[in-house]
């Protein structure tokens, strides 16, 4: 899908800054997503920045009721820089399927239980599987859309968005990743996200670009620890 390369190499060089501020040393990640905090806490590291899963300060989840993932991530940003005291970074994030009209979407992690199933991976991934059956096009995309906000009440939050590219196979291969990730087929790769070792992963995934854009904007703000 073009556009989608076009929209997230647009937000990836145009993020906005805020006034200048303390550099970030320990950040809450609005998150209890395991695989997420490993990949952003490999993507923070190299500017000192600590990452704590909001979990681990006794935290609960945000309401997630918006239908972008902007929306979404501002949410759960907020609900646990305002918790916490500390400033805090969401990752809202899915996968979008042009057969189904964009479908899962922000409704990825909780696909399967939004038509009566569990919530866990592998129902989600039964279900699109199922959804796609017969269907020749299986064009896919992975989102990511990443807010750091420097307080819970911040008026300008820096944010990122990150887009990937590939296509939804029927049976799944690799080990790695999670979520989707066994069924997104990377054409020009041969593999899937989930055959991928991490270091490769973080180089082109839409979490590892939007993060570098969020980096970015981490630096121009006076933010980082390491300049």
């Amino acid at each position: 899908m073009s556009g989608g390369d076009a929209r997230a190499a647009r937000h990836e060089g145009a993020i906005p800054t805020g006034a200048a501020a303390s550099p970030l040393a320990r950040v809450v990640l609005a998150s209890n997503n395991a695989g997420k905090l490993r990949e952003l806490s490999a993507l923070l590291a190299p500017l000192g920045v600590e990452l704590v899963a909001q979990g681990a300060l006794g935290i609960g989840e945000a309401e997630e009721p918006h239908p972008t993932f902007v929306e979404n991530a501002l949410a759960k940003a907020r609900h646990a820089a305002r918790a916490s005291g500390l400033p805090a970074i969401a990752d809202d994030s899915g996968i979008c399927v042009a057969a189904l009209g964009g479908a899962p979407g922000v409704h990825s992690a909780r696909w399967a239980a939004l038509d009566g199933g569990p919530k866990d991976d592998a129902a989600n991934n039964a279900r699109l599987v199922r959804s796609l059956a017969g269907q020749a096009d299986r064009r896919a995309w992975y989102v990511c859309v990443l807010v750091l906000l420097r307080s819970a009440d911040d008026p300008q939050p820096l944010i990122a968005e990150g887009l990937w590219q590939g296509e939804v196979i029927d049976a799944p291969r690799g080990e790695g990743g999670f979520g989707y990730d066994p069924y997104f087929l990377l054409p020009e790769l041969g593999r899937t996200a989930a055959e991928l070792g991490a270091a490769e992963k973080n180089a082109i995934s839409h979490r590892g670009r939007a993060m570098r854009a969020l980096l970015d904007g981490v630096r121009a703000a006076g933010l980082s620890a390491h300049a």
